[in-house]
């Protein structure tokens, strides 16, 4: 069974072909940030400082429980795939990174997982034409 973690921005509207959507809006935001507003969850810093709070570690192993419990009744129930949607603010910073973590996470468990990204350029080009 093929697991796509699919990060998108809730201002540009959800994606419509998820079997479960997580939010993340609840964690601490790198776009309020002035050295991490521009990059994106894929850096290193904002990678750094969003490990570094306590509620993104949990978030991370409460998501992860989570699937590793319910992909195996997906799989059962004859599922070849499931997509799985994690959605912040403008998909740039925290759905980004916790969307390549948790797809790390299944694929150490064994799992055929990867994460796309949905959003996580719109800012920039939103930005360029403004500027």
């Amino acid at each position: 069974m093929r697991v796509e973690l699919r990060s998108f921005g809730h201002k540009y509207g959800n994606p419509g072909d998820l079997e479960l959507l997580f939010d993340v809006r609840h964690l601490p935001n790198p776009h309020f940030v002035p050295e991490l507003k521009r990059l994106s969850g894929h850096d290193s810093r904002v990678v750094g400082y969003l490990r570094s709070q306590p509620e993104v570690q949990e978030t991370l192993q409460r998501f992860t429980d989570l699937l590793a419990y319910l992909l195996p009744l997906y799989k059962r129930e004859g599922k070849s795939y499931v997509t799985v949607g994690i959605g912040c603010t403008g998909g740039r910073h925290r759905s980004v990174m916790v969307a390549n973590a948790l797809a790390r996470a299944l694929r150490r468990s064994g799992f055929d997982a990867h994460a796309s990204h949905r959003d996580v350029r719109k800012a920039n080009r939103t930005r360029a034409r403004l500027e």
